[in-house]
């Protein structure tokens, strides 16, 4: 299938993530394979890889509806069909060649007819070993090159799968590494397929190398956004020849950054629902399990949701501060009581003002609501667990320092006494305040004082081995450039702080003073004033490209007409939302969308390393805030 009429060279397909993913794989891949095969029914054949970007966005059914009646492991023994026709979908290695060659040559195929799909493109000379066998040929359908190496993990976000990027391209002795190329090599194409299956062609900027000073050599770590660009760029430039309908101009910004352009959001407590959730809940993924009374009433049995797009309430409340979050979420089932007759009745007899589990259980009472309540009462329960947590483990206070660390209102002196008086608070928010403080006095480590704070925290030598890493990621201070995003900000001396105070922000809740450095460089890349001393672009824009988007998207959409220093104020933790029903649960279901029907240019980012839940929040809020 063709993408989007709308989709242009000045625009793009305007659909989310995942939706262009499944429908690629639906439509453009398995679809496309009816029109000359005779079989009813195919055979679905992956690798353990091509599994996985099918499972992020398809599930059995789309599949089967598509018409395939089996799907297979390329490399577990498999059963004859010769009366069947086979899609591969696979990687362009040369062992995955060789099994299909296995499977499709000779007197006896395992299948009537292949149908292969590379999942990137593939090297010239393996092409050449597939035509080379002369039984082959006539058995296959299609050779193709589906571009499609990246996992959406939401409407706005993708992954590439490297859970180990930092230790291969960012340990000490990544120059002996095999996997350093690999990686980088990998990490490069898998980021391009997302431009080749969003039909947009980006500006392509990135990090530069810092050194200190002429006869100091760059090491390959400090090299790897630059790397990773280049290697994105050589990608884009053969897709404007090789993909049919692909930008000739540029429509979008991309910019590239490792995690050494922020050492403290991966650390610092984050207070959106979203982020506590994952911080301080067993969750596996997205998925979390909870216990429910079972239908005959007897006992509780335990059910597993995932919390994603496809749930109205965590798309309106996973953004919001959990304070918010908290009583937004009382306000509705307050709401909801009021709205229902037998509710009120129910109430008048409980008397007084009741809480918002008191609610719940109320209306869980009502078996004529429960596909409402249902939608409410998983988040009511959620987001008491987490205030228990938050109570148990002194989070709050922990927070404190944590920010008035960053922000220059506490150095050492508050951190070894909290140390001393704050025994009940666990070992990992030690670590977490330990590790603040390194990144932001990272002199402070390199005699014995190291390790007289190790002892004070009561930490051990393991423990300090994830705090010596942060030099790592650190930039030298002696690199700095004046800029605004070097390790340390030219701001007063009497204030040692690691992030500039915003003075025009009063936040609405307590802790969130806190904001990642991605912020500011969204909105210094949208109205192009990124600092030249630290960003390049790979490719000049044509003459043809605004610089300025009206319109970002997948990453941040921002408005170039407000700054996002006041646009998070108190803001999008505090707005009202207005709507027909108040805080209704069927409101969230009117207003909330995964579709994408914007229009302008989009600013993708990607994070070497892995982005955070603040950092995905800040382009989300950039996003809202452009469409208000």
């Amino acid at each position: 299938m063709s993408l989007d009429s709308d989709s242009s060279s000045q625009g793009g397909d305007r659909r989310s993530f995942r939706q262009i993913t499944r429908d690629r794989l639906l439509f453009e891949m398995l679809r496309s394979t009816r029109k000359d095969s005779k079989s009813a029914w195919k055979v679905l054949i992956m690798d353990k890889f091509t599994v996985k970007i099918m499972s992020y966005s398809c599930k059995m059914a789309d599949i089967t509806e598509e018409g395939v009646s089996l799907v297979e492991d390329l490399y577990k023994r498999r059963q004859p069909l010769p009366s069947l026709d086979a899609i591969y979908f696979i990687q362009p290695t040369k062992e995955n060649v060789v099994m299909f060659l296995s499977d499709m040559s000779g007197r006896s195929p395992l299948y009537k007819k292949a149908y292969v799909f590379f999942s990137s493109p593939i090297q010239k000379d393996l092409v050449a070993q597939i035509k080379r066998d002369s039984s082959i040929l006539p058995r296959i359908g299609a050779l193709s090159e589906m571009n499609l190496e990246y996992f959406p993990i939401d409407s706005q976000g993708f992954i590439t799968d490297h859970e180990r990027a930092l230790e291969e391209l960012f340990c000490e002795s990544a120059e002996g590494f095999n996997k350093y190329n690999a990686c980088l090599n990998a990490m490069a194409t898998r980021i391009s397929t997302v431009f080749a299956s969003m039909r947009e062609f980006p500006r392509v900027h990135y990090r530069i190398a810092k050194t200190i000073d002429a006869s100091t050599m760059t090491t390959l770590r400090d090299m790897v956004p630059t790397k990773i660009a280049a290697g994105v760029w050589n990608y884009l430039s053969k897709y404007k020849t090789s993909i049919p309908e692909f930008p000739q101009t540029e429509t979008c910004e991309l910019l590239i950054v490792d995690r050494s352009v922020d050492q403290i959001a991966p650390i610092i407590h984050e207070w959106t629902y979203d982020a506590m959730c994952h911080d301080l809940l067993c969750m596996d993924g997205n998925k979390y399990v909870h216990e429910v009374s079972s239908k005959n009433g007897s006992a509780s049995e335990k059910k597993e949701v995932l919390l994603e797009d496809h749930d109205p309430v965590w798309l309106e409340l996973r953004h919001s501060h959990i304070a918010d979050a908290s009583e937004r979420l009382h306000d509705k089932m307050t709401h909801f009581v009021s709205k229902n007759k037998a509710a009120q009745l129910q109430q008048a007899r409980a008397g007084g003002e009741l809480s918002t589990r008191d609610l719940q259980k109320m209306v869980q009472a009502l078996p004529q609501y429960t596909d409402q309540i249902d939608k409410l009462s998983l988040h009511v329960e959620i987001a008491g667990k987490l205030n228990v947590i938050i109570r148990e483990q002194c989070l709050r206070d922990v927070g404190q320092l944590e920010q008035d660390l960053v922000f220059g209102d506490a150095g050492t002196k508050e951190l070894i006494n909290f140390f001393r008086t704050q025994l009940g608070v666990s070992r990992e928010n030690k670590l977490r305040l330990l590790m603040i403080y390194a990144a932001i006095n990272p002199e402070k480590f390199e005699s014995d004082k190291g390790t007289k704070m190790m002892q004070l925290a009561g930490l051990s030598a393991d423990d300090m081995i994830a705090v010596n890493n942060m030099r790592c990621l650190c930039t030298d201070t002696k690199k700095s450039s004046g800029g605004g995003f070097t390790l340390k900000f030219d701001v007063q001396k009497k204030k040692h702080a690691h992030r500039k105070e915003r003075t025009t922000e009063q936040s609405a809740w307590a802790l969130s003073r806190f904001y990642p450095v991605l912020e500011e460089l969204i909105e210094q890349l949208s109205k192009g004033e990124l600092p030249k001393d630290e960003y390049n672009c790979m490719n000049d824009p044509s003459p043809s490209f605004h610089v300025v988007p009206t319109t970002t998207s997948t990453s941040a959409r921002t408005s170039p007409a407000h700054s996002m220093r006041s646009r998070r104020t108190g803001g999008s933790w505090a707005r009202p939302r207005g709507s027909d029903d108040g805080y209704s649960s069927d409101s969230v279901l009117k207003h909330a969308s995964s579709d994408f029907q914007k229009h302008g240019q989009r600013i993708f980012v990607f994070v070497i390393g892995g982005a955070t839940r603040s950092e995905v929040t800040c382009c989300t809020q950039a996003f809202i805030e452009a469409e208000a």
